[in-house]
């Protein structure tokens, strides 16, 4: 019996209108009613997803979590409690940083409680506006404001792959650190700390519940929930995610992000509900 559920935020839980449509609302509140966890797991802040929490239930809750920044963070969504944090070196960070600012790329650099964006666009804007709320954004070319800050990643806006994946053998090549590097919404490369992946993160939290990894679910779309989908007893790979994490899945949903894969997901493996 599967007992915890961890899921991808943009482009899996969501919709393309950035929205959880209302059957998979109600499907997750029917499985969290049977105590199974329904742990979001997002590259983004827990901050950013409050008004999701709200509405599947979660919010404020006791004994019910949230995964941030590609794993970096283990969150207790009562008093947003931090138990967990997996911060990268500053010295590596602003590496990062320099090579971003060289390309003049557009840069998120995350720390717990905020996210601060050097040299914003109009696109970014566009795409983060609904998603994320309450960044900052940095006019300076420095990040020594943050040198005695846990900064839990660091991420580029590279819209084109053969860019992102260009840019991700640069990194290999000239940063001398094992980073976890990885991709999301066709949109981002991003770098954490290597102890921090979506995978080693809900092992973590399936182990202080007292759960086993046959025990997990885990959704995704692309690169950065990999490590997820390999972790659990059940990768789940949405219909649109990319062709090499649909290839790592033991199982791909009918539906994609706009048609409650969730929902489906619950249905069949939960409840047993064809």
């Amino acid at each position: 019996m599967y007992k915890l559920i961890t899921s991808d935020m943009d482009e899996t839980l969501l919709s393309d209108k950035k929205v959880i449509t209302p059957a998979t609302v109600a499907a997750i509140k029917r499985a969290s009613a049977t105590g199974v966890y329904f742990v979001p797991n997002t590259g983004r802040s827990f901050n950013s997803i409050q008004d999701n929490l709200i509405q599947l239930g979660l919010s404020q809750k006791p004994d019910q979590y949230v995964i941030s920044y590609n794993g970096a963070a283990i969150i207790e969504n009562q008093q947003n409690r931090v138990l967990q944090v997996n911060a990268l070196p500053y010295e590596i960070v602003e590496q990062l940083f320099k090579i971003g600012m060289r390309e003049h790329l557009c840069v998120h650099v995350y720390t717990v409680d905020e996210l601060y964006i050097w040299n914003m666009n109009d696109k970014e804007t566009d795409y983060l506006n609904g998603r994320v709320t309450g960044w900052k954004l940095m006019h300076e070319d420095s990040l020594k404001f943050l040198q005695q800050t846990p900064i839990t990643k660091i991420i580029f806006n590279i819209e084109a792959e053969a860019q992102r994946l260009s840019m991700q053998d640069y990194v290999e090549k000239n940063v001398d650190f094992a980073l976890n590097i990885s991709f999301s919404s066709d949109r981002y490369i991003e770098f954490n700390d290597p102890s921090a992946d979506k995978g080693q993160a809900v092992l973590a939290l399936a182990a202080k519940l007292g759960i086993k990894p046959s025990e997990v679910i885990a959704v995704g779309d692309n690169s950065n929930d990999l490590p997820m989908i390999k972790a659990a007893g059940l990768g789940v790979s949405v219909a649109n995610g990319r062709d090499f994490v649909q290839a790592e899945a033991n199982y791909v949903t009918q539906a994609d992000n706009n048609h409650d894969p969730l929902a489906e997901i619950i249905n069949k493996f939960i409840f047993e509900e064809e």
